[in-house]
């Protein structure tokens, strides 16, 4: 997906918890019956792991013929996740791929070298009124990968590894936790969960990766004795061990991953590790040579000034 506008989210509150290096709390943005919260990138943080955007999309209940419409815009250097909770979005790229994004799906189109995509509601989605409620998260690829050739690949929903004990119910999108390893490959050490958490249960999260965080959905935490509640991203120290406790019913989501090979920088919708890349994308786009997406060509976003 383009880059919504949103507002920079900001530092939260110091907190006690010695396990936590930092807490941020996202802004939201009303795009008009849509809200966009960006946990990612923010100032002072950047990154965790090969997480380099992260936002969450509604919930949001659309009128009768309504919907979301992302024109085709393009990627570099990095791979999408959309991850969705409630309602359908279509996905359309460069390479031909047409495929609706449902609910515990996933759906990881990596730019490499360039890709152009489109998301919008579809017209079975606009009679019903649709919804919209999930996360569109960006994964910078490693120097290596930064100019691999484009795909797309999807994942059902049954194919995801699921933990269900203790009060709680995991869904591992990309990496390996909990005694199993997904089946969505990525080039870099990454770590990608949704948990959800019964009052009462317990999410323990092992210093696997060097790199973690959890963004709170919806409901409220405690982590060694503070509270911590809906739309905060929660970045911990490395190295301990910790333990999440739900204080009512409580949907997380699990980032992490090994930190990256160097900076990254992100301008509009691309990531790379050269300043020249960027630069060049946005002559390439400007001057309208990147691929088209069979049938969505009659409309794209332009490149935005400055």
């Amino acid at each position: 997906m383009s880059q919504l506008p949103a507002e920079d989210p900001v530092l939260g509150d110091a907190r006690s918890c010695e396990a936590i290096e930092q807490v941020i709390v996202p802004r939201a943005h009303d795009l008009g019956g849509f809200s966009v919260r960006r946990a990612l990138p923010s100032v002072g943080r950047k990154m965790v792991g090969p997480f380099i955007f992260f936002d969450q999309m509604g919930p949001a209940e659309f009128l009768l013929g309504q919907g979301i419409d992302v024109r085709p815009h393009p990627h570099i250097g990095l791979s999408t996740v959309t991850y969705l909770f409630d309602g359908e979005i279509m996905h359309r790229d460069s390479l031909g791929t047409v495929l609706p994004i449902r609910p515990g799906a996933v759906n990881l189109m990596t730019a490499g070298r360039g890709i152009v995509h489109s998301e919008r509601t579809g017209l079975e989605e606009r009679q019903k009124p649709p919804k919209l409620f999930g996360i569109q998260a960006w994964l910078a690829l490693p120097k290596s990968h930064e100019e691999t050739a484009p795909a797309f690949v999807h994942h059902a929903a049954p194919e995801l590894p699921r933990i269900v004990e203790g009060g709680k119910r995991i869904s591992l999108i990309m990496g390996s936790a909990y005694g199993q390893t997904s089946p969505v490959s990525f080039p870099w050490d990454a770590l990608y969960a949704e948990a959800v958490l019964s009052p009462g249960a317990i999410l323990p999260l092992d210093p696997d990766y060097d790199e973690r965080a959890i963004y709170i959905v919806s409901g409220r935490v405690d982590i060694a004795g503070d509270e911590f509640g809906a739309g905060q991203l929660l970045i911990f120290k490395p190295g301990d061990r910790i333990s999440i406790l739900g204080l009512e019913q409580t949907r997380l989501m699990i980032v992490g991953g090994e930190p990256m090979d160097g900076p990254r920088h992100i301008w509009w919708n691309f990531v790379s590790s050269s300043k020249e890349r960027i630069d060049q994308a946005k002559a390439e786009w400007k001057a309208g040579r990147f691929d088209t997406v069979p049938g969505d060509e009659a409309e794209f976003i332009p490149l935005p000034e400055g």
